[in-house]
């Protein structure tokens, strides 16, 4: 297999490793930590390989689930709420594999959305990496249990107990065009300060997360209640009256953009259910937002 070959498995690896890590800077050293194990093997070793793809793959996966194995204790010391790290841009670097159905029951953007990713951080290492490999990217069974080390009908359990997880989360979609007019007037209103009608754009028991790393101020804790939401809101606007906030996509959904002297310094996802908005995770920590330097800004 040619070198250009092997390196353009890079897209489909960075995506499946972002799915399974929900940070795309561990996702990128994942498959650079890949790459680097193919290329320390001889040529003989590696021409023995009958399908380099499949051992890219093989081998991402399995780091994926080591550091899946240690994260839960390294986001025991990490300080206030842990959220996947958001991605800019409308998907068009999600790839498929070849042959997959469109008609699939989880689609590759539906796994980029915040929402999906938060649930995924609940589950178990193996649920994840058995659910991602075969329910998002058409793995067989068969597959999986050669990655993950066990058989095909733990495999099998695994993902279902994922599926069940992934189903009791989710609410009735909310048409995209939809979601993005709740998003821009949640905005409006922000901007606005307009205290009734960011109430009436909120879920009585809507909640905030916020992630600041300890690198930036932001809550510690979830803010809950549409109120003191609100509240929290039009706090964040009187400490910060430079900042601009722009829409843009935010895990292939409509989301807001902080914006300081041309800098982002905070990304905020959406979730909504029954035209109101249930969840907002607005990522600060200034690591989280280095792919967001480049996002042009409006």
């Amino acid at each position: 297999m040619t070198t250009h070959a092997i390196m353009s498995e890079r897209r489909h690896l960075i995506n499946l490793a972002y799915r399974l890590l929900g940070s795309l800077a561990d996702a990128e050293d994942v498959v650079q930590e890949t790459y680097a194990r193919w290329y320390a093997m001889s040529e003989g070793q590696r021409e023995a390989i009958e399908n380099p793809p499949a051992w890219l793959t093989t081998v991402a996966s399995r780091i994926c689930l080591d550091l899946l194995g240690s994260a839960r204790a390294r986001r025991e010391s990490y300080v206030g709420e842990w959220i996947p790290e958001p991605v800019p841009g409308r998907t068009d670097w999600v790839s498929a594999r070849p042959g997959t159905d469109p008609a699939d029951r989880v689609t590759l953007d539906e796994s980029l959305n915040m929402a999906f990713l938060v649930v995924l951080e609940s589950m178990t290492p193996a649920e994840r990496v058995a659910f991602i490999l075969h329910d998002v990217f058409r793995y067989s069974f068969t597959e999986v249990a050669e990655i993950v080390g066990r058989t095909s009908a733990a495999c099998r359990q695994l993902a279902t107990s994922a599926r069940r997880r992934i189903r009791e989360s989710q609410a009735s979609p909310t048409p995209t065009a939809r979601r993005a007019g709740i998003v821009r007037d949640f905005k409006l209103a922000w901007e606005a300060k307009d205290i009734d009608a960011l109430i009436g754009l909120l879920d009585p028991d809507a909640k905030v997360i916020a992630d600041g790393g300890g690198l930036a101020n932001t809550v510690i804790r979830p803010v809950e209640g549409a109120e003191q939401i609100v509240r929290y809101a039009l706090t964040l606007a009187g400490l910060a009256p430079a900042m601009t906030i722009q829409e843009q996509t935010v895990n292939g959904q409509p989301g807001l953009v902080g914006v300081v002297d041309g800098v982002t310094v905070a990304v905020m996802a959406f979730d909504v259910a029954d035209d109101r908005i249930t969840r907002i995770w607005a990522v600060r920590n200034p690591e989280k937002l280095r792919p967001w330097a480049a996002v042009p800004q409006q």
